[in-house]
This record gives C-alpha cells, sequence and structure tokens, in this order.
C-alpha cells in the first residue's frame, strides 16, 4: 500500500481524529475512506442491482384518467 505526507492545518487534524477515534478506525482508514469516495465515479453494485427493480412513474394523463370528475366550486 502506498504511502502519502499530506499537510493539514491543526484545527482540521483535531477533527479528524476525534471523528476517527468516534468511529474507531485509524486516521489512515478514515482519510482513505473519504478519498474512495471522493474519487469513485461509478454507480455501486448494490444501485446497479437496482435498476429496473420498480414500475416506472405513472405519466399525469394516467394519474389524471383514474380522478373522478371534480365538484362544482362556488363563485365568490
Amino acid at each position: 500500500m502506498a504511502q502519502v505526507t499530506i499537510y493539514i492545518p491543526n484545527d482540521l487534524e483535531s477533527q479528524v481524529k476525534d471523528m476517527a477515534a468516534s468511529l474507531n478506525i485509524s486516521i489512515s482508514k478514515f482519510i482513505s475512506n473519504i478519498l474512495e469516495q471522493k474519487v469513485q465515479n461509478e454507480w455501486s453494485s448494490r444501485s446497479r442491482e437496482l435498476a429496473g427493480s420498480w414500475d416506472d412513474f405513472p405519466t399525469l394523463e394516467e394519474i389524471r384518467s383514474k380522478q373522478e370528475q371534480d365538484v362544482e366550486r362556488e363563485a365568490f
């Protein structure tokens, strides 16, 4: 696995340490997870598996065809 040196402000380092500790992971793993999310440019396999798993939304005409006649409104 490659090693990279980065320079970040002290206050950001403190936040990163706190967040990594709250997740019970190392700082390296925390930063690696964030970078993986940012550079990932394709759908996950779970997302691709959802394709076609539900019907398309009905058209406006289909929705309106199932409505009953609207009640006549009173004049002002």
